[in-house]
C-alpha cells in the first residue's frame, strides 16, 4: 500500500464530492451559499472525510461513503468558521486564506456556518433514506459528535479555560470533546457504512479516541513551534489567547511523548479493528510526524 498515494486518492474523491454534493454558489441567496462553498474549497487535510473513506474501506460495502464524508466536511468546516469570528477566536486568516468573516461578513460568515451544520443533517438523511436504520445510527452519531457534550461543549470549556486556571482534566475534556469526538464519529460511521463483523464498533471508538488526542496534541505543538506559512493560518495564538494546551501544562518533549503514546494506542485498536487497516495505521503514524 503507497499511503502518499492512496491519501491523495481519497482526497480527490472528497474535493469531488464537496463540489458535487453541496448547493452551487448561485443557488438563492447567492451571497450565503458562495460563503459556504468559499470555506469548504479552502482546503485542508480533510482528515475527517479521508478517515470515514478509509474506514470504510476495511470492510468495503455496496454503500457509498461519500455523503457522509461530505457531510462530515460540512459540520468541520461550520465549527472553524465560528471559531474565527471576532467573538471566539477573531482570526483573520484560516487555511491560508482570508477567513469568512474577513472574506465576506460577519453575519454571512455565521450564518455560513448554521447552513453547512443543517446542510449536513439533511444530506445524512436524504442520502441513505433507503436505509433507515444505518440512517439512523448515522444521525446519532454526527448529532452527538457535534453537540453540547462534545464539540460544542468542548469549545465552551476552552473559552471558560481562557478565563480560569488551567487544568490537566479541562485540558483533557476539551481535547476529548473538541477533536477527538469528531474524528471518533469520522471512523466510526464509516464502519457503519461498511460490511465489518460484529463488535468492532468499541474498537473503532478507541482507535478514534486516541487518534485525535493525538493529532491535537501535535496541532499544540506546531502552534507554539510552526511558522504561519507552513501552517496555513496564525501561530501563537494559544499562547495570545491564554488557550490551555500540552506545552503550556506539560512542556514541548513530554507532549510529544504523549502523542507518541495516543499513536501507539490508536495504532493498536485499529490493528484490533481489523480488515484493510493498512492505511489506518499508517495514518496514525504520519500524523504524529505531520508539520503543519
Amino acid at each position: 500500500m503507497d499511503f502518499k498515494a492512496t491519501l491523495k486518492d481519497y482526497q480527490a474523491r472528497v474535493e469531488a464530492a464537496l463540489d458535487h454534493l453541496t448547493p452551487p454558489a448561485t443557488t438563492r441567496p447567492a451571497v450565503l451559499h458562495e460563503a459556504m462553498r468559499y470555506s469548504l474549497a479552502a482546503g485542508g487535510k480533510r482528515l475527517r472525510p479521508v478517515l470515514i473513506l478509509a474506514s470504510h474501506a476495511l470492510y468495503p460495502s455496496k454503500l457509498d461513503p461519500l455523503p457522509a464524508a461530505v457531510a462530515m466536511e460540512c459540520m468541520h468546516t461550520y465549527s472553524l468558521i465560528h471559531d474565527d469570528l471576532p467573538c471566539m477566536d477573531d482570526s483573520d486568516l484560516r487555511r491560508g486564506m482570508p477567513s469568512c468573516h474577513k472574506q465576506f461578513d460577519e453575519e454571512t460568515a455565521l450564518l455560513a456556518g448554521d447552513a453547512l451544520l443543517t446542510y449536513a443533517l439533511w444530506l445524512l438523511a436524504e442520502s441513505y433514506r433507503a436505509e433507515p436504520a444505518i440512517a439512523v445510527e448515522l444521525v446519532r452519531d454526527f448529532g452527538r459528535a457535534a453537540g453540547s457534550e462534545h464539540l460544542i461543549g468542548g469549545q465552551m470549556e476552552d473559552l471558560l479555560g481562557e478565563r480560569e486556571k488551567a487544568t490537566a482534566e479541562r485540558l483533557d475534556f476539551i481535547h476529548h470533546n473538541k477533536t477527538a469526538a469528531l474524528i471518533t464519529a469520522s471512523l466510526v460511521m464509516g464502519l457503519r457504512l461498511s460490511d465489518a463483523p460484529p463488535g468492532r464498533i468499541d474498537h473503532m471508538r478507541d482507535a478514534g479516541r486516541h487518534l485525535g488526542l493525538a493529532f491535537q496534541i501535535i496541532d499544540d505543538i506546531l502552534d507554539a513551534t510552526s511558522d504561519a506559512e507552513t501552517m496555513g493560518k496564525p501561530v501563537g495564538a494559544d499562547v495570545d489567547n491564554n488557550k490551555m494546551t500540552y506545552p503550556a501544562l506539560y512542556g514541548i518533549e513530554a507532549s510529544r511523548e504523549k502523542a507518541h503514546e495516543h499513536t501507539a494506542a490508536a495504532v493498536n485498536a485499529f490493528e484490533a479493528v481489523g480488515g484493510n487497516n493498512s492505511f489506518l495505521i499508517e495514518c496514525a503514524r504520519y500524523m504524529e510526524k505531520r508539520l503543519s
